[in-house]
Parts: C-alpha cells; structure tokens; sequence
C-alpha cells in the first residue's frame, strides 16, 4: 500500500512541473521553513524544487516521496493571485 501510495504522490507531482508551489518543511528543533519555488524535476526516489532566490543567488532542494506521504514536507500549489491550494496526497 504504501508503495502505491508514494507512486500516486510522484505520478501526481509530475503533472506539477514547472508550477510555482509554496514549500513548507520541517527544518527540525520545532523550526518550520517556507518558501516559494517552482517544481523544477521529478526523480525515480526524489523531487527538485528550485526556490525563490532570498538574495539573488538560486537555491534547489530535492526531497523525497515519502516526507509528502508522512507530512514532513507539504507542498501547495500557488495560482497567479497568489492563493494557494495544498497538493492533496491521493487516498487508496
């Protein structure tokens, strides 16, 4: 099941490519990191995100299928107004 599961997730993010998300990561010790990027490529075991640059210098972060499926990474799909939309993990 839970290979299904994380199959559902790639297949889903690889419709996303090239879409502008808004990135919410655990950063550990109770730190939460959001950032805006576009879903720049998806792996056989990862996905790249290429981050908003914070100080003229681009930023990628890659992670992997199962941080969506257990929370840890939550992406949400940004529209040209700037609302946001959470990209919904498919139920089996």
């Amino acid at each position: 099941m839970a290979k299904n599961a994380l199959h559902e997730i790639k297949k889903g993010l690889e419709g996303l490519i090239g879409e502008r998300v808004l990135l919410r990561a655990n950063g550990g010790r109770r730190k939460t990191v959001e950032r805006f990027g576009v879903l720049e490529e998806t792996y056989p075991s990862v996905f790249v995100v290429k981050l908003d640059p914070p100080d003229g210098s681009f930023e990628r972060v890659s992670y992997s299928y199962a941080d969506v499926l257990t929370e840890t990474v939550e992406l949400m799909l940004c529209d040209e107004g700037g609302d946001t939309s959470k990209f919904a993990v498919a139920e089996q």
